[in-house]
């Protein structure tokens, strides 16, 4: 994305507040459409944003920040770039900036959440002012005292933040509680950064109109509205409210083209529904396990297989056009041991993997444990995987979906290149246990016979400490 100085004016603005599970892109960019002015993510944990790599999707045309399990954790796209503020949940100051650093080019401004203020939080705010070309900004709420709350916005306004957002109710108070139009306006009088007043969906904000009601209540420089705004995102347009039917429709099209987990989609439009949920539509809703469905259920499948197909279509055009060099991994492949092999769960007992068998085989032979190294691929984000057992190296040549089933994969071609059982319904695996000599006069098919152990009985044996509370030596594989 392209790289400027912002500078977010905090006046007079009409606000997407942070709401979790509800301010990812499809919600913040329909909330835009309908005339809000700036719109928060969701609160994203430092700790999380750091284990991310940043992405560049060539397909969406967006900016990818991904964890290492590939989910993303944050997207964001050119068209927000100016108006998106990154809030973050936070304790420390260096984590702070360095979540700060990686996201700045990408958003307009930085927000931390104190809604419970602690001794640390200035010294976050005064950091990350200091250390980045963003505005920061943060978000509280009321104190059980008015002196306290006035006293901590007056320390919280010396860090030079670019404004403060207040949320009128106490930590301890919820939806029900009424909201402290007073409190705000006490803070707003008391501080000469621009107020931001939260908190006013419940008893103050159904309609447009009531948005600048509830700025003159509190006498703030703006409004921020979090249900208000999930319940319906037209709630900004001053013409007045959309059809609800209409506004799930838009923010079901953004869900697509922006490939939003259907989970995720499915819960914003259930908050939309609200009452509606046991209607027709809303029982469909319900039953829906994928982004398909969710289309058909509001009449949209027709967009959603044209929408699939573009996007396919955008992915091999993309990649037809990217050197072979550059779809391999990165690391030098020499002397690896290659194999076009793809991990199916279907052909594997329920309870045992190929890097189950591997990690078995290892120890078996007192070696090292299996190192697995692997690659995703920017264009596509398949994933290809290299694992070294005994100083050699074994990988598929197939591309995967997800970093597990690339490290099954390769965990395959070594079983496979080695000679060994890797699993698979009604295998034997006669290498794993050798059969002990039979006494002259012991029935075969006694308790001290060893018979070929199968995938199945192997797997039993290797979680029998479950059964008495010890942990599985084979946690996560």
């Amino acid at each position: 994305m392209i790289e400027h100085s912002l500078s977010l004016c905090y006046h007079n603005k009409l606000i997407l507040a942070p709401m979790v599970r509800v301010g990812t892109l499809p919600m913040r960019l329909l909330a835009l459409d309908y005339g809000a002015d700036i719109v928060y993510c969701e609160e994203l944990i430092d700790l999380k944003m750091l284990q991310c790599k940043r992405v560049v999707n060539e397909v969406l045309s967006t900016v990818d920040f991904v964890a290492p399990d590939e989910r993303v954790v944050f997207r964001t796209c050119e068209r927000e770039q100016s108006r998106v503020v990154f809030q973050m949940g936070t304790s420390d100051a260096d984590r702070a900036l360095a979540v700060a650093k990686l996201v700045e080019n990408d958003v307009a401004g930085i927000d931390v959440n104190m809604g419970c203020p602690k001794e640390y939080s200035t010294k976050i705010l005064s950091t990350l002012v200091k250390g980045i070309r963003r505005p920061v900004t943060c978000k509280i709420r009321i104190l059980p005292s008015l002196e306290d709350t006035l006293s901590l916005v007056k320390r919280i306004e010396r860090t030079g933040i670019a404004a403060v957002t207040v949320h009128g109710r106490k930590r301890e108070e919820r939806p029900q509680h009424p909201v402290s139009c007073e409190a705000i306006k006490a803070i707003a009088e008391t501080v000469s950064i621009p107020v931001i007043a939260n908190g006013g969906s419940h008893d103050h904000i159904q309609k447009y109109l009531d948005i600048e009601d509830f700025r003159q209540a509190t006498a703030a420089s703006s409004v921020m509205v979090a249900r208000a705004a999930m319940w319906n995102p037209s709630i900004f347009l001053k013409e007045g409210l959309r059809p609800l039917e209409e506004v799930m429709q838009k923010y079901i099209r953004y869900a697509v083209q922006y490939e939003n987990h259907y989970t995720n989609t499915k819960y914003c439009l259930c908050q939309m529904l609200r009452e509606q949920l046991e209607s027709p539509q809303g029982r469909l809703l319900h039953a829906a396990q994928s982004s398909q469905e969710i289309c058909e259920a509001f009449g949209l499948g027709a967009f959603y297989e044209e929408t699939t197909r573009e996007l396919n279509a955008r992915r091999a055009e993309l990649l037809a056009r990217t050197p072979e060099a550059a779809r391999e991994p990165v690391e030098d492949t020499s002397g690896v041991i290659k194999m076009a092999v793809k991990f199916d769960r279907r052909a594997y007992s329920p309870q045992i993997t190929p890097k189950m068998c591997l990690l078995e085989w290892c120890r078996k032979e007192k070696l090292a444990q299996p190192v697995y190294d692997t690659v995703q691929r920017p264009l596509d984000r398949l994933f290809c995987s290299v694992v070294t057992v005994a100083e050699q190296k074994y990988q598929s040549t197939l591309w995967d979906k997800s970093k597990k089933l690339a490290e099954q994969a390769a965990a395959i071609v070594c079983l496979r290149s080695r000679g060994l059982p890797e699993g698979r319904l009604g295998e034997e695996n006669p290498s794993w246990h050798k059969r002990k000599r039979e006494a002259p006069d012991q029935d075969p098919g006694g308790p001290g016979a060893q018979e070929h152990a199968v995938p199945g009985e192997l797997c039993k044996k290797l979680f029998v400490a479950l059964g008495s509370g010890e942990e599985s030596p084979l946690e996560g594989w």
